[in-house]
């Protein structure tokens, strides 16, 4: 082997009127089991939010996807989720749910620095 472990990760996505369907993405969660490794990182594009929603609640998407990243980070940020292990938040937060913040599906691949990955995953895929 190269040095390199499986992660999984999923992208966030927001949903602005759940009705419509129409979303984009604002976040991607990272989890590498081998590294006890769990992330988050987002990025709101304000811009695209008012687009598909004039009426949205950016303060309220904005603390939803702060949530992610608490959760994601562990400790008292974490609320409920704060003595999970990393594949137990990870598994949490990508159950489905019908809100404005909706995790996609589960990809895999393979990487020698989960949290290298969890940026460039969010330079390639929300930014």
């Amino acid at each position: 082997m190269n040095g390199r472990d499986v992660f999984e990760y999923a992208l966030l996505r927001v949903v602005p009127r759940i009705e419509r369907g129409e979303c984009f993405n604002a976040g991607v969660l990272v989890y590498c089991r081998a590294h006890s490794f769990v992330a988050a990182r987002t990025h709101l594009d304000e811009s695209k939010l008012l687009a598909l929603d004039p009426d949205a609640d950016v303060t309220g998407v904005r603390a939803a996807l702060r949530a992610v990243e608490g959760v994601c980070a562990g400790g008292k940020a974490a609320g409920q989720a704060a003595h999970d292990d990393a594949g137990r938040r990870f598994r949490w937060l990508i159950a489905p749910r019908s809100t404005v913040v909706q995790p996609g599906p589960v990809h895999t691949g393979l990487t020698a620095d989960p949290e290298a990955e969890t940026e460039r995953l969010l330079q390639l895929l929300v930014r």
